[in-house]
């Protein structure tokens, strides 16, 4: 049987997929048009929390309409601010953030994520998450802004301590126009300290 290799962002589903259950906390640091956040909300259920951030108010508008026909809006709080802010805005450790850069799905390209504000909240994701946390970057470098992003996400991802994260990338070496690549993290589980 033939396997497809799919996705950056069947990817990052893959590995969140399995980290998160009943009551878990998650971030959807770019909630676009809700198709993630919605996800989201279905895998936390009725006892967990989605935390949504966009910049642009039409991606929370529609991210709310899509959550209120499906019955999920109790399960997630909608933040119309950038992403680098979740720091200041989750009350609580996280299982989980996911990221998928770039621009609102339908909208124009004006408007992308940028290299400043996704590493201040790829650093931002980190201080939020829970040990054994999960955080999922889906890049896409087939424009100038999304090669900046790459580039500089790649090497702050290899500059992580070892000793308290894991760090990869997922893309396909052979394909044209720079298909979108993943960045994975995940906390190690901390030790405890011998007293």
């Amino acid at each position: 049987m033939a396997q497809d290799f799919r996705s950056a962002r069947y990817w990052a589903a893959e590995l969140v997929e399995p980290a998160l259950r009943e009551g878990a906390r998650e971030v959807d640091a770019t909630m676009g048009n809700g198709h993630d956040t919605r996800w989201l909300c279905g895998l936390v259920g009725e006892s967990g929390r989605v935390y949504a951030f966009d910049v642009q108010p039409e991606a929370v508008r529609r991210t709310r309409a899509l959550l209120e026909a499906e019955g999920l809006s109790g399960r997630a709080t909608l933040f119309c601010r950038g992403h680098e802010h979740m720091a200041e805005l989750v009350p609580e450790p996280v299982d989980a953030v996911m990221f998928n850069l770039g621009w609102l799905p339908g909208a124009e390209h004006g408007v992308t994520t940028r290299v400043e504000t996704t590493l201040a909240a790829v650093d931002a994701a980190l201080s939020i998450l829970a040990p054994e946390g999960l955080l999922t970057v889906c890049v896409y470098p087939g424009h100038d802004e999304g090669a900046r992003e790459l580039a500089a996400l790649e090497a702050w991802a290899a500059r992580l301590d070892p000793k308290r994260y894991d760090a990869m990338t997922k893309h396909y070496m052979n394909q044209p126009n720079d298909p979108p690549r993943l960045i994975a993290v995940k906390r190690k589980k901390q030790k405890q300290t011998e007293v």
